[in-house]
């Protein structure tokens, strides 16, 4: 990001220095999509940009109805960056919403919802900042074809890692070396063959400001990882979807295609978003101490409201019919609800660390399909629930949870079994989002509104599988 601009004179001035030809105004709608609309500089000037830009908030699924459809853009100077995409010279800048009668944030802004959430958090005095980090899991494949018509349901996809693609010819040759099922983390080339593909996404993020770390081939075959830093609650989230958006043309421009689907391959490994929070205040961390893994009560308590509230958070961490297909037994999901020091068959993993200030919770069930302003606000509203009420979160389980003998299974909860759990539950457990005014019941209720539409269009859809199953029957 372009850390000099931080008013509408300073993003003015930096589109004249810059010889900048547009300026891409985007935000973020309930399914964690970014739309933009880009003005040309000379459309801009100091009143414009403090006025605030009208558009039609009718037209994005969820929000307003078409008779309160005036909607306004504001801008956040400190998200600058230029689109390193773009055919001709554009600056971007990630807005919020707000009701132009009242100038006041709209409610079903997710955005908006996280700016309250980091808000109440202060007003809470329990802290003052809450860190989140996110481990973002993706695919790449060479090709992706797909068909929903009342005749055909289909989806085919193609990628050189695929043991499928062991007798195919791609570019007339086939290099013989691929991953295998479950074989893909950490192999070096020829047989992670995406190695520089995903050099190439990390270093466009450090371009645009990111602080990048890593990048490596995850477990199933064409998955991927890249790393960024922690930030606050807003910046991780906002930092998140340039991630997705990098990710998704620099894959374009490979000729390859991305997705952050949490289950695009049956039978293999399925892609989640680990997500490390942590509560400071005062610049001190607040969850070292002398309890278990080194954590200090507020910390417990936290995990505690984590898990009592998980079936509601599963609504927004995993929004979509696909996320219940990763979170099955078998594929590495952490489908139970327990915390454990180091053990990743937990649901909140306390990873490894000397430092006070490293000390976190990761919670291990979220995938990217998860719209994040809304995700990291669910997730800090749960854990402070657990803060103010002591929650406990019962003892740690240190043992393998995938392996756990069916006697000990029944007494471990466990995550939403599907979308539906998840809705329904979020209908029912949503006071503890609702303190501070954070959640309110209106982008509760459209929330799920748009997300029972979804669940219903799957259900009523014919499946490949069904006709395997009872075509003959």
């Amino acid at each position: 990001m372009v850390k000099n601009v931080k008013d509408a004179e300073g993003l003015l001035r930096f589109v004249a220095d810059e010889e900048i030809v547009y300026v891409d105004f985007r935000f973020t709608d309930y399914k964690a999509k970014w739309h933009h609309i880009s003005y040309h500089r000379s459309a801009l000037d100091e009143d414009v940009l403090e006025d605030g830009l009208l558009f039609d908030g009718s037209s994005i699924d969820g929000w307003c109805t078409v008779n309160e459809s005036d909607m306004k853009l504001k801008p956040d100077y400190a998200t600058v960056g230029i689109d390193p995409f773009a055919a001709q010279k554009t600056a971007f800048v990630v807005c919020t919403i707000v009701d132009p009668l009242t100038d006041q944030p709209y409610p079903r802004d997710p955005r908006s919802v996280a700016k309250k959430a980091e808000a109440y958090l202060a007003s809470t005095g329990i802290a003052d900042t809450v860190f989140v980090g996110a481990e973002a899991e993706f695919f790449v494949f060479d090709s992706v074809k797909m068909c929903v018509s009342p005749d055909k349901v289909a989806f085919e996809l193609s990628s050189v890692d695929s043991d499928a693609a062991a007798d195919k010819d791609f570019d007339g040759r086939n290099s013989g070396h691929r991953p295998g099922l479950k074989g893909g983390y950490f192999p070096l080339p020829p047989v992670d063959t995406t190695n520089d593909l995903r050099a190439d996404m990390l270093s466009v993020l450090a371009e645009l400001g990111l602080p990048v770390d890593r990048h490596h081939h995850e477990v199933a075959a064409a998955q991927q990882e890249l790393g960024f830093a922690f930030d606050r609650l807003i910046r991780t989230a906002d930092n998140l979807q340039l991630y997705k958006y990098v990710v998704r043309n620099v894959a374009a421009e490979y000729g390859k295609t991305a997705t952050f689907m949490p289950k695009p391959v049956m039978g293999d490994n399925g892609s989640g978003m680990h997500t490390h929070l942590s509560l400071w205040k005062d610049g001190k961390p607040l969850f070292a101490g002398n309890g278990y893994a080194d954590l200090s009560d507020k910390a417990l308590h936290f995990i505690g409201g984590i898990i009592r509230h998980a079936r509601a958070l599963n609504a927004f961490t995993n929004p979509s019919t696909n996320s219940y297909k990763r979170l099955v037994p078998g594929f590495e999901a952490p489908v139970l609800l327990a915390y454990s020091a180091r053990n990743r068959s937990a649901a909140c993993r306390i990873p490894h660390g000397t430092s006070p200030k490293s000390k976190r919770v990761e919670v291990r069930f979220p995938d990217c399909l998860a719209n994040p302003y809304l995700s990291f606000a669910a997730l800090m509203m749960a854990g402070l629930d657990g803060i103010e009420n002591k929650i406990n979160p019962g003892d740690p389980m240190d043992k393998n949870l995938y392996d756990l003998p069916p006697e000990e299974l029944k007494d471990v909860p466990s995550v939403a079994v599907d979308l539906r759990q998840a809705l329904e539950s979020l209908d029912e457990d949503r006071s503890f989002l609702k303190k501070g005014d954070v959640f309110t019941d209106e982008l509760i209720d459209s929330y799920l509104e748009i997300k029972n539409a979804e669940l219903k269009e799957f259900e009523r859809t014919p499946h490949p599988l069904e006709f395997k199953m009872y075509y003959s029957l």
